[in-house]
């Protein structure tokens, strides 16, 4: 008779807030713990770009708030994420706490870098889509590519476009009317 197979051990929220902070990202997915090194000085100037965008756009359209790590997003009890960037509406905003977001923001980012590939257009595609994400945009920057991600009504997550710096596409969303940035700058 063969052993029985233990079941896998899942991380909580409470587990992952009792982990000592040692500079690197710390998630949770099902229950999974995922750590992902400290993101690259490329990473980090997409990052800036992008936030700043959208921070400007959102002064002159007060529609919602616009985040960037390290923040807290609460999906589940066993789901917890820090994304690169995220924007939660107004309609949205009582998932805002003092502590993290608690729900699902409107529109998530994620920057990919070599460690974290599968799991940002693999698992964190599914997870988002799961919670009711509205829009995902995976930001690729080696080969400087834009996926996104819009849930559909039937709770599907498919990518709905692919832009391209080398096609000089610009980033757009219905979720922020009369927003528009060209990746050229993104990716400069």
């Amino acid at each position: 008779m063969l052993p029985a197979r233990a079941e896998p051990i899942r991380l909580t929220y409470e587990d992952l807030l009792a982990l000592p902070d040692d500079g690197r990202l710390h998630e949770l997915i099902d229950g999974d713990h995922v750590v992902t090194p400290a993101p690259s000085t490329r990473h980090q100037d997409i990052s800036g770009e992008l936030f700043a965008a959208l921070k400007n756009y959102l002064a002159g359209h007060p529609i919602g708030r616009v985040y960037f790590p390290r923040v807290d997003v609460v999906l589940s009890d066993i789901d917890v994420v820090e994304p690169d960037l995220l924007f939660v509406s107004n309609d949205r905003r009582s998932i805002i706490e003092t502590s993290a977001i608690k729900g699902a923001p409107d529109l998530v980012v994620e920057i990919v870098s070599p460690s974290s590939r599968r799991t940002d257009e693999v698992n964190k595609r599914r997870l988002y889509g799961r919670f009711g994400v509205r829009e995902y945009w995976i930001v690729d920057p080696e080969i400087e590519v834009v996926k996104i991600h819009r849930l559909q009504a039937d709770g599907s997550f498919p990518r709905g476009a692919e832009l391209a710096r080398e096609s000089d596409d610009t980033l757009e969303s219905p979720l922020l009317p009369g927003f528009s940035l060209r990746l050229g700058g993104l990716f400069a």
